[in-house]
């Protein structure tokens, strides 16, 4: 205990600790500290190392990051693929290291929807496009009687619709093009009204023009459904159109844009992006490359504080 600290002050910070709000405790997804390690041939690898990050409900958000960044094996966790080594991970509510097999595979069923890239592996090649999105529902609710099919069917054959796929009802995955049968998959992904669909690389098979197909439909679902969707992409067309893209690099959040719309002084819309660097719960932060890489900093840097910010130096005197 310091000089002039008291038990009651001792008492009264405790207090307010405890009064503060949970880590995310607004939020659809909560990510604090997520650690995954994983151990091959005798050789440990961490792909997250620390992550923090919170995504609110209704957001549309793109993951971006160089390859071994670590977002798909955060999007991993958050599917419930995979477990995470430390931290903490909630989605709806769902605590995903606390889950057993049974909770587990209720949550990949009712909570998440998932997108892979590849299409053949997003629907069953046998059965129709009404069909595949059909079997999510069959196999939450169990079959039900005649009223239950029906219904079914209809919520069905209303999300092709949705996602400009009406057509394609009765055909069966050969029978569409790439195009089609991903917005089939998201389709399917839809089709136990989740709370959040995770994607990876929905569009990297895809040409520009149909990768913007797939992307309209996922903004169609985030808008007139209200799901939350997190997209892994390599692709920087589809992670400049959405508000909100998180960077992660070294298994951590790097840096975030965010964009929002402006009117000028002359009355027209604008959108203006912004980037961030991001600083975790710990107080780290990472400087983006470019900036390292502009002023040759390579260990460490100098900190001062100012009255309404902190000036980064480079640490010069040590040749660093």
């Amino acid at each position: 205990m310091t000089s002039g600290t008291t038990l009651e002050d001792l008492e009264r910070r405790a207090a307010e600790q405890r009064a503060k709000p949970a880590y995310g405790h607004d939020a659809l997804i909560s990510c604090d500290q997520l650690v995954r390690i994983f151990r091959t041939d005798g050789v440990e690898v961490q792909a997250l190392q620390g992550l923090d990050l919170l995504v609110a409900e209704g957001e549309l958000l793109a993951l971006v990051g160089a390859s071994g960044s670590g977002k798909s094996t955060l999007l991993g966790i958050l599917a419930g693929l995979d477990v995470p080594t430390a931290g903490t991970a909630t989605v709806a509510g769902f605590d995903l290291l606390a889950m057993d097999a049974r909770a587990r595979l209720r949550y990949r069923r009712e909570v998440v929807g998932f997108v892979w890239q590849q299409t053949a592996r997003n629907l069953l090649p046998y059965l129709t496009a009404a069909q595949n999105v059909v079997l999510p529902m069959q196999l939450s609710e169990g079959g039900g009687g005649r009223h239950a099919r029906r219904r079914r069917v209809a919520f069905a054959e209303d999300l092709l619709g949705l996602l400009g796929l009406a057509h394609c009802r009765d055909r069966r995955p050969q029978q569409m093009s790439g195009g089609e049968q991903q917005r089939a998959a998201i389709a399917v992904a839809l089709a136990n009204s989740p709370a959040v669909i995770l994607a990876d690389e929905p569009t990297g098979e895809l040409d520009s023009a149909t990768a913007e197909q797939i992307f309209a439909a996922f903004r169609t679902a985030n808008e007139e459904l209200g799901t939350t969707i997190v997209i892994v992409t390599h692709d920087q067309a589809v992670a400049t159109q959405v508000r909100r893209t998180v960077a992660i690099r070294d298994g951590r959040m790097a840096s975030e844009v965010v964009r929002r719309t402006e009117v000028d002084a002359s009355g027209q819309e604008r959108v203006v992006a912004r980037e961030y660097a991001a600083v975790d719960r710990t107080g780290r932060l990472q400087l983006p490359q470019q900036y390292t890489e502009a002023l040759d900093i390579r260990e460490r840097v100098v900190l001062d504080l100012e009255e309404d910010h902190i000036r980064v130096t480079p640490d010069r005197e040590n040749g660093t």
